[in-house]
């Protein structure tokens, strides 16, 4: 017994020196990244006229006779070098600039994004097009703001510009696809949520219970509306109605703009709908996915995949698997409370 009691007493000291250890070390990197400077990362190129090729050898080696082996390798050789004639200047072909966008509340990939944009933009031309697979829930207003200018950079540049929906883009992640000149979305893929959104909870009646005061000092009517933990008034109140409403006028001014045949007053409820749908409401302008539309122009384009990859130290790795783990189950609780429009 004195043992297992001695074992055991050495094992959380053990435990906890290793702890104490990794606390140090998730320190000192987050200390060298403050001193680095911010954003450093590479940018990464992929051809996906390679990849799409790569991706059907083994069927082709499994299931092509000899002969048509042998005329599937001259073809391509046969493809190569007009490939490498067409870089060399004699018959330039279209480029198709693939960046992908993946939203969280605080719209954090707008960092890389604006990398990619500046990049494709120093090649780019209007005969070229950027194809953004975009996939987002929306999140805070001015963070969507910055991402849907950094797509209307290529707008102004007059370079075709087009987003895929293949999952969702809603509220924000649609404020930034209606930027495009055309917007194509998978059957299945959640458009819309045109509104504004803004919750708290408020505590001050059980501070009130437990005696405990709370005051919010302020010089200037409206510099806190509505509070955590003070006593909220109705003026304030309104106010934050006002200020919701015209961030609401806004997005949906917005959306005339870029989307001049939607009847916006019609879908700025709040209110999703499935590609197909979106596209009878004037949403989007195809049910497609990216897949498709990358696939069906392979033999007419140079297409190529943009990806600025960001460092991370251990403490933002740390974060970022905690915030998708936060992600996941508010999913999970939204589906459960949605009902039957959402699949399991």
């Amino acid at each position: 017994m004195e043992f297992i009691s001695d074992y055991g007493l050495f094992l959380a000291k053990s435990l906890t020196v290793l702890f104490a250890i990794m606390a140090v070390v998730a320190l000192l990197a987050g200390l060298k990244q403050r001193g680095q400077k911010q954003g450093k990362g590479h940018l990464e190129v992929r051809s996906l006229n390679d990849h799409y090729d790569s991706l059907s050898e083994p069927l082709a080696e499994s299931l092509l006779s000899p002969n048509e082996k042998k005329h599937r390798l001259k073809k391509r050789r046969k493809d190569d070098k007009k490939r490498r004639k067409d870089k060399q200047g004699a018959t330039e072909k279209k480029r198709l600039f693939v960046v992908s966008f993946h939203g969280d509340l605080r719209a954090s990939a707008t960092q890389s994004l604006r990398e990619e944009i500046t990049a494709i933009l120093q090649f780019a031309s209007p005969r070229d097009e950027v194809l953004v697979r975009l996939e987002s829930s929306g999140g805070m207003v001015h963070s969507y703001g910055l991402a849907a200018s950094q797509l209307d950079r290529v707008r102004k540049k007059g370079i075709p510009l087009t987003v895929a929906v293949d999952k969702v883009a809603a509220s924000g992640g649609y404020m930034m696809a209606c930027v495009a000149d055309r917007i194509i979305a998978a059957p299945f893929a959640y458009i819309g949520s045109v509104g504004v959104v803004a919750q708290l909870p408020n505590v001050h009646r059980l501070l009130k219970k437990h005696d405990v005061d709370f005051e919010v000092l302020t010089a200037g009517d409206y510099k806190r509306t509505l509070t955590v933990f003070g006593e909220n008034t109705e003026k304030g109140r309104q106010k934050f109605l006002q200020d919701l409403q015209e961030t609401h006028d806004l997005f949906k001014q917005f959306i005339r703009e870029h989307r001049a045949t939607v009847d916006v007053d019609a879908i700025a409820t709040g209110e999703v709908w499935l590609g197909t749908r979106a596209e009878q409401l004037g949403l989007v302008d195809e049910v497609l996915t990216s897949d498709e539309y990358i696939a069906d122009q392979l033999n007419d384009v140079d297409a190529v995949e943009v990806t600025f990859a960001m460092k991370k130290s251990l403490p933002e790795k740390v974060g970022l698997v905690a915030e998708e783990s936060a992600d996941r189950m508010l999913l999970r609780w939204v589906k459960r409370l949605s009902g039957p429009r959402h699949f399991s």
